[in-house]
């Protein structure tokens, strides 16, 4: 049975090379990444949501206690599947997507495709506070990975599969294929030309025609007529300087976005026992929602709320099920309240994800966001402005906080403006994401995605030439036929080493094969034929320390750096103190013209 599927895989893939064109096949490989990313969305939809609303049944009609427990439990249960069923991490998911793309040849595990999706079904239909999208875009990346694999296309293919599989996941879970693109060009960065702009459309298009006449053309946040309305006819020149101001706001609190959620995981990372890191991050994630229990899920419904409401009873649906709730509501407490939820919310994602849930940050930047927005219309009013309507700034804020914690103003403006229908509404959208934008990455350079890789030295970036130097290995381009010397060896023993060698470098060892310096030819040309000297000198008497050493957990900029700087053109290479072997410039250029060969369009 086995020799006849390898024949018909075999048949196959021989047909198609025969039959159709590369490009051609191409638009066949989107047509068919968008269908079964269209599928996946819906069904991560309605799993997650059918859980939900099951277990939300029992939670809201019991006591208080429920809070604190179900979260716990949907982690404990997504813990239990990774650990004895997958065996491997599946958490940020948009994280393991840009770095497949830029260390693992944009090879992506098959069992991404679906284990993700159970992962989060468990985690958020329990009430873990993180959002699907991550877990699409991973699912979706994966679908096109593996399926450009089973056709045996090249790296360039699978890359661009994995943007297509991503754009047709965002425009998907969404119903906005603008933003399903732009998030593929600015979060996962990928150097895409007109012609590779082509399939992205493609797959983001199908997805989301699939899903819209399967689900029906309601936007994700529906907005009434009279609130679209009102809305539109609310825009006004002096807005445009609350804009501003709401958009430093956003980047401010992005900025703690970010800081915190790498801080509370790492923290959570340092309790080595998994079980008990898993039971310490359920039990605070139960003691928080407890205290706020709008964090309980995604969040959407609560931004729902807000945006059909006005502001003079947004206290009855942001503090239901609170312990505050049977409080006389005042400004006051809507005002405290609200920063709670504005500061509370990235530490109640984070123990989700770092004590073992599955989940992402799009959902939990978005309610920020709209928190965000709210709380500036709360200080606006309470500061003599008129009237400034909640939904246009929940809306902006939500732009603005995705903007700076996701580094995408593009795909924040369209985003919002697709999932709400209020396309009339991008200058201001357009106004808070820049502004955020600019301010957040004037003190936190990487979105939430890309500051664990780029720490590392392992992220792909819109700069071409520093994007092909992160795609490149060092052990690739090490070389290790050079002549290995003694600094006791004698003159003679060192022309003898010579004559065998055609290099002109000479490493120089020590104990343990440390590097202790090297011996250049040249150095050493004008007495190798005075035979009367071979006794009287050694090597050490020709050694000398190296310009630099590159160390291999150098990243291959870091190289180019130490070459630019050292003027050589080689330099060692060593390993935890012991030598390795030497590497030229000659050699990084040639794997830089091949890389770049890999990565550009054929």
């Amino acid at each position: 049975m086995r020799r006849v599927v390898k024949l018909w895989y075999d048949s196959l893939l021989s047909w198609r090379a025969t039959h159709i064109k590369e490009r051609d096949f191409i638009i066949v490989l989107s047509i068919l990444v968008g269908i079964i990313s269209g599928l996946a969305t819906m069904l991560l939809h309605f799993s997650v949501h059918s859980l939900y609303e099951y277990v939300s049944h029992f939670v809201s009609t019991g006591t208080s206690y429920l809070f604190f427990i179900v979260p716990l439990v949907g982690i404990l249960l997504t813990a239990l599947f990774v650990k004895y069923v997958v065996r491997d991490d599946i958490s940020h998911g948009v994280t393991k997507v840009l770095y497949a793309i830029s260390r693992k040849n944009s090879v992506l595990r098959s069992h991404n495709m679906y284990t993700s999706m159970i992962g989060s079904t468990l985690t958020i239909g329990f009430g873990g506070s993180v959002g699907t999208e991550a877990t699409i875009v991973l699912t979706g990346g994966a679908l096109g990975s593996n399926l450009a694999r089973f056709f045996k296309m090249n790296y360039r293919v699978m890359t661009l599969m994995i943007g297509c599989g991503a754009a047709a996941a965002v425009a998907g879970i969404f119903k906005a294929p603008i933003a399903g693109i732009a998030f593929t060009l600015e979060v996962l960065m990928l150097d895409m030309t007109m012609a590779s702009m082509l399939p992205l459309m493609i797959s983001a298009m199908v997805s989301y025609v699939l899903v819209y006449f399967a689900t029906g053309g309601d936007t994700f946040l529906m907005l009434d007529v009279d609130k679209l309305v009102e809305i539109q006819n609310s825009f006004e020149f002096f807005d445009v300087l609350l804009y501003i101001a709401l958009g430093v706001l956003c980047g401010m609190i992005s900025v703690y976005c970010i800081r915190t959620n790498i801080l509370v995981e790492r923290l959570l990372k340092k309790i080595k026992n998994s079980w008990t890191r898993v039971i310490i991050g359920g039990v605070l994630l139960g003691a928080v929602i407890t205290l706020f229990p709008v964090f309980y899920g995604e969040g959407y419904v609560t931004l729902k709320e807000l945006l059909a409401n006005d502001y003079a009873t947004a206290d009855e649906y942001i503090l239901s099920h609170s312990i505050f709730n049977n409080l006389v509501p005042n400004l006051w407490l809507l005002l405290i309240y609200t920063i709670g939820l504005v500061f509370v919310k990235v530490i109640a994602t984070a123990l989700t994800n770092g004590s073992g849930g599955v989940g992402g940050v799009f959902a939990p930047s978005l309610f920020t966001g709209g928190m965000t927005g709210f709380l500036f219309v709360i200080l606006t009013t309470t500061l003599g402005v008129e009237y400034v309507p909640v939904s246009l700034f929940v809306l902006a804020g939500m732009a603005g906080v995705m903007s700076g914690v996701m580094s995408s103003p593009l795909t924040a403006m369209f985003l919002i403006a697709e999932m709400t229908g209020s396309y009339f509404l991008l200058v201001p959208f357009m106004l808070t994401s820049v502004v955020s934008y600019l301010t957040c990455r004037g003190m936190e350079p990487h979105s939430i995605y890309a500051r664990r890789l780029a720490k590392m030295g392992e992220l792909i970036t819109h700069n071409k030439d520093k994007a092909v130097l992160t795609l490149m290995r060092l052990e690739s381009v090490i070389e290790t036929d050079f002549q290995e010397i003694r600094s006791s060896y004698s003159l003679g023993t060192l022309v003898s080493h010579i004559a065998k060698a055609h290099r002109n470098i000479f490493p120089v060892l020590g104990k343990n094969r440390a590097l202790v310096g090297i011996v250049l030819l040249d150095d050493v040309r004008n007495v190798m034929f005075q035979s009367e000297l071979y006794d009287k000198l050694s090597v050490s008497d020709f050694m000398c320390a190296p310009i630099a050493i590159i160390d291999t957990t150098d990243s291959m900029d870091e190289v180019v750096k130490k070459f630019e700087k050292s003027k050589a053109w080689n330099l060692p290479v060593i390993s935890e103190g012991k030598y390795i072997g030497f590497v030229s410039k000659s050699r990084i250029f040639e794997a830089y013209r091949d890389e770049l060969k890999r990565h550009s369009e054929d």
